[in-house]
């Protein structure tokens, strides 16, 4: 059976939006590849939590584990979407729960008809803290999103990024899902390596499930 991959990551880039304040995406050619020089070579600027990422316990958490140290068996596996476009600004435990079984165990949530790479959005679909007890109850293990954020861009609290600090729980977010239709998948996400850090960019992807 043919299954192709869809990717669901952002284009990094020097015009990708940024949460506000947060370090702007830049590159630069070092070396160029002409009669003295054999190759090209780039460097690169940018925040952890450029486009597609994965938040590392670190992020929310002084004593918690960085990046380079997560589970990778997290990461990788079924996942189902949620299609939740058009239902507010609070993903709540009512609108996802008649989407879970026993069987799901990461959860992507798809709440924009077209993902705004030009433009930084506020007004995003934020996880109510209780719809993350829920998923922590059901067995879930990484909750994904195609926002910025599982937190409002104004909160102060950080409730859903607590209440997944309790669980044990991962996070990614930013996804990119607009060609994603709501069902299960293979997904593929994997952070990198960075030793002592909070967060990581992903190459996420997704598979249709063999039959």
């Amino acid at each position: 059976m043919d299954r192709p991959i869809i990717d669901i990551s952002q284009p990094l880039r020097p015009s990708l939006p940024v949460w506000p304040g947060d370090t702007p995406f830049t590159e630069e050619r070092t070396w160029a590849y002409g009669p003295d020089c054999p190759v090209n070579v780039s460097a690169l600027r940018l925040s952890t939590h450029s486009g597609t990422h994965a938040d590392a316990p670190l992020h929310y958490d002084p004593a918690g584990a960085p990046i380079g140290a997560v589970d990778l068996d997290t990461y990788v596996g079924p996942a189902r979407v949620i299609d939740l476009r058009g239902k507010g600004p609070l993903a709540t435990p009512d609108m996802i729960a008649p989407h879970l079984d026993a069987s799901v165990r990461r959860v992507l949530i798809r709440s924009w008809d077209l993902f705004p790479h030009d433009r930084w959005e506020e007004a995003f679909m934020a996880i109510a803290p209780d719809a993350i007890d829920l998923l922590a109850g059901r067995g879930v293990v990484l909750i994904g999103t195609d926002a910025p954020s599982i937190d409002p861009q104004d909160s102060k609290t950080m409730g859903a990024h607590l209440r997944v600090k309790a669980a044990g729980m991962h996070i990614l977010e930013g996804l990119v899902l607009d060609d994603v239709e709501a069902g299960d998948y293979e997904l593929i996400a994997l952070p990198l390596k960075l030793a002592n850090l909070d967060s990581s960019p992903v190459r996420a992807v997704l598979r249709r499930l063999p039959e």
